[in-house]
């Protein structure tokens, strides 16, 4: 069965022009202008955008942290990324000390066959590093995983400097890439300790910026730069936040070194000032790093205009107002995260496009073109062409909707910016060809797969 798309403007990472896209099952036959297909069932998507399927590269589901389990598995976390537009996202499958790469990555599969409602590929997170592990990196690769997480934080997954060099040293022999959070450990560790000597208590959220500074996230930016420099291989900066920690990796790229960076919505529409909400409130906006200082927003914004960062991705990792409760005595063993997926796209389009900030060529890049090519699922997905899977997006640029916790599909309840009218939304979602999502409503649920890195450079 043929589909003709007609009459929309059809959205790249470099230009915008009226064209229509013949489907046939999962895959785009043609783009151009006035196609003809006798027999085609034809889809009327004139004064919509039409873009590539969009690809979320930092989402946590059903992940064990903090003494509980993510709020959304991959049954509603990928219907909320479906809703908005995403047709795939890049799990991080986490290694938790003392397991094996191959055990890590088959308890992800287990999570995810079967509950997906749109594709999905996996990073690998390394939290243990020895010589077996290095080993089982062959395999790893062969097998089509080849991005991966390191952590310069948390006593669960810190990575000391030596493992961070020796890791990134086997990366550069495969051909793999590792995405880094960036924060100092040291810092945040004694600012904690300060803060419970100095009050007794650390009840209070307004307390938690200042436990994870800037300045911790610049300095441990810095670091990771130097050693992969020693490597001479190119890294990626997960959920820049600071404007502390762009000047490094501006500094670094001036001396010629390659550094991808990812930043998240949350960095960009929502502040510091959430902490200091009454009754419990902030909790429901610690993340890690934590929201930043309305200063830091625009240097997010200007860098992202000037495309100094590569792709917006979620950082989707979500917890109920329950989960949330369990730092009411003590902000620090609050569950850090928060939902995301589905408003990732309107947040983009409403803030950026729609506010004159960035083009509708640069959203593309942003949430579709850069992150295929930066995880090497590009052409298969992440572009509108000949050969490339029909995931498309049908978006209303005119169209009004209001966030809120009732309507989302996240198991979350709660939502961050409820109440918030976006101008601009995903109309319809195609996966491979199948409408499978309209007005924030799942049309067809549980038909995601699986998909794997391709072999060669990154194309970005």
């Amino acid at each position: 069965m043929k589909t003709l798309f007609q009459g929309g403007t059809v959205v790249s990472g470099t230009e915008m022009r009226r064209m229509d896209v013949l489907v046939e099952d999962e895959r785009i036959l043609a783009v151009g202008e006035n196609l003809k297909e006798p027999g085609a069932h034809i889809v009327d998507v004139s004064q919509k955008l039409v873009f590539p399927g969009f690809i979320d590269g930092h989402t946590h589901m059903d992940l064990e942290v903090s003494g509980t389990v993510t709020a959304d598995g991959f049954e509603t976390g990928t219907k909320a990324e479906l809703a908005g537009g995403t047709t795939c996202l890049i799990d991080f499958a986490t290694q938790n000390k003392g397991e094996t790469l191959d055990y890590a990555l088959k308890r992800w599969h287990r999570k995810a066959e079967g509950r997906a409602s749109c594709d999905y590929a996996f990073h690998l997170a390394i939290s243990d590093w020895n010589e077996e592990v290095s080993r089982e990196l062959d395999t790893v690769a062969a097998g089509g995983v080849r991005s991966f997480k390191l952590y310069m934080t948390y006593d669960a997954m810190v990575l000391e400097d030596q493992s961070l060099y020796e890791v990134l040293a086997r990366l550069k022999e495969l051909n793999g890439i590792a995405g880094v959070h960036c924060e100092n450990r040291g810092i945040i560790d004694a600012r904690l300790k300060a803060a419970l000597k100095e009050r007794g208590h650390r009840r209070d959220t307004a307390d938690y910026p200042a436990t994870r500074p800037d300045l911790a996230e610049a300095e441990a930016i810095s670091r990771l730069l130097k050693i992969a420099r020693c490597v001479d291989t190119p890294v990626i900066i997960v959920h820049l936040s600071s404007r502390e920690g762009y000047e490094e990796i501006r500094r670094a790229r001036a001396a010629g070194q390659s550094v991808y960076v990812e930043t998240c919505p949350q960095y960009l529409v929502m502040d510091e000032s959430r902490y200091y909400l009454p009754k419990g409130e902030g909790r429901k906006y610690m993340c890690a790093p934590p929201l930043r200082k309305p200063a830091d927003q625009e240097t997010l914004w200007e860098a992202l205009a000037a495309g100094q960062i590569q792709t917006i991705a979620t950082d989707h990792c979500s917890f109920t107002i329950a989960q949330k409760q369990a730092g009411a005595e003590d902000f620090a063993k609050t569950p850090c995260g928060m939902p995301g997926a589905e408003e990732r796209p309107a947040l983009v389009y409403h803030y950026g496009v729609h506010a004159g900030r960035l083009t509708e060529m640069q959203m593309c890049a942003l949430l579709a073109e850069n992150p295929a090519r930066l995880y090497r699922l590009y052409p298969q997905k992440g572009v509108i062409a000949p050969g490339s899977d029909a995931d498309l997006v049908i978006w209303d640029p005119k169209a009004e909707h209001v966030l809120s916790r009732e309507h989302q599909q996240s198991a979350a309840d709660y939502c961050p910016l409820e109440g918030v009218c976006l101008k601009g939304r995903a109309a319809q979602v195609y996966l491979r060809g199948r409408l499978a999502a309209r007005d924030g409503k799942i049309v067809a649920a549980r038909a995601g797969r699986y998909v794997t890195a391709k072999p060669g450079e990154i194309l970005l």
